[in-house]
């Protein structure tokens, strides 16, 4: 099965154009106000309207009321959501009770119990990460070989270990940002080039 690919934190009309080009299976639009790809839901709904039908758009949260997360799904601002924060199984139970759409949840992954945690979780896909997002590390992939389930993996992945990751892990999906970026910023070359790797891994 063709590796998915999420290029995360885009912020841009230059992005959108750059990710319509590229078609990975999804992008990240980043909700939470620390994070310095963060945009507001009225920027992501301007963007999304650029986006390709065909590319997914994802909103990363981080302890968001489940309300305003179900209320960005259900406008079709954001196609999935991902939760970033550590939440608790009663808020994707409460999701579930607000919209249909899919929900991601991220795991922080230290420990054999971390993975055992994704395991167990009753998200529709886990993401399986290095720290709170776009920090550019990457944590031990020798704890993935215990992950039954599929997953994204991220943290630390850039066009130079992209290829490597697919063909050692072989996972559900690649999730990618500060690794397609120049100076903070989304860089189409970069972009382009990881998604080269990743899909050169498979031919």
């Amino acid at each position: 099965m063709r590796t998915k690919i999420k290029m995360c934190g885009l912020t841009r009309p230059e992005d959108i154009q750059a990710a319509n080009e590229i078609m990975p299976e999804y992008i990240g639009f980043v909700f939470a106000l620390k994070s310095s790809r963060y945009v507001s839901p009225e920027t992501a709904r301007v963007l999304k309207r650029l986006l390709s039908p065909e590319i997914l758009a994802v909103g990363v949260f981080v302890r968001e009321a489940p309300e305003v997360i179900a209320g960005l799904l259900n406008a079709g601002v954001i196609d999935m959501a991902q939760l970033h924060g550590g939440e608790p199984e009663e808020e994707i139970r409460r999701l579930r009770e607000l919209t249909e759409k899919p929900v991601i949840k991220a795991f922080r992954i230290e420990s054999g119990r971390d993975i055992d945690l994704a395991q167990a979780s009753s998200a529709d896909y886990v993401l399986l990460d290095s720290g709170s997002g776009g920090t550019g590390t990457a944590f031990d992939w020798n704890l993935t070989q215990h992950a039954e389930r599929p997953y994204f993996l991220a943290g630390g992945l850039t066009p130079e270990n992209a290829a490597r990751a697919v063909d050692l892990l072989h996972p559900y999906g690649v999730d990618v940002s500060s690794g397609i970026e120049t100076d903070g910023k989304k860089d189409k070359r970069k972009m382009a080039a990881f998604a080269a790797a990743v899909r050169k891994e498979e031919q």
